[in-house]
């Protein structure tokens, strides 16, 4: 079997998370992309807020809530992410930020990982 190529392992992790998203956090983004760029995945997922959060962000206090409440599901997911990266990678996570925007209902996650990813896909 031939070695995956970098955009192939890419689409891969993009459809990894996107159904993370839905098992895990109960709904998939409308949009995803997956970028390696050298130690670092970048994941830009677009349309993850449901309903009920798109209602509850049209208040400052709201908009905290649905951040926070999301930054915590995502962050106990960490074991889950992990296996994801070394399955697909074949790298081990070190870190993971993310931030979302309550106004556009977009999230970008930032995973770093132990190797250089150009060096492992073609």
């Amino acid at each position: 079997m031939r070695p995956k190529t970098r955009g192939e392992a890419e689409a891969d992790f993009t459809r990894a998370v996107v159904k993370f998203e839905k098992e895990y956090l109960g709904r998939g983004p409308t949009d995803a992309r997956t970028l390696f760029l050298n130690d670092l995945i970048l994941v830009r997922l677009r349309g993850i807020l449901t309903p009920a959060e798109a209602k509850l962000a049209e208040s400052r206090e709201g908009q905290a809530l649905v951040k926070e409440t999301r930054r915590q599901l995502f962050e106990t997911s960490r074991p889950l992410l992990e296996q994801m990266v070394q399955e697909i990678t074949g790298c081990h996570l070190i870190s993971l930020h993310t931030d979302m925007s309550t106004r556009t209902g977009e999230r970008i996650v930032v995973l770093v990982v132990d190797a250089d990813l150009n060096e492992r896909f073609v």
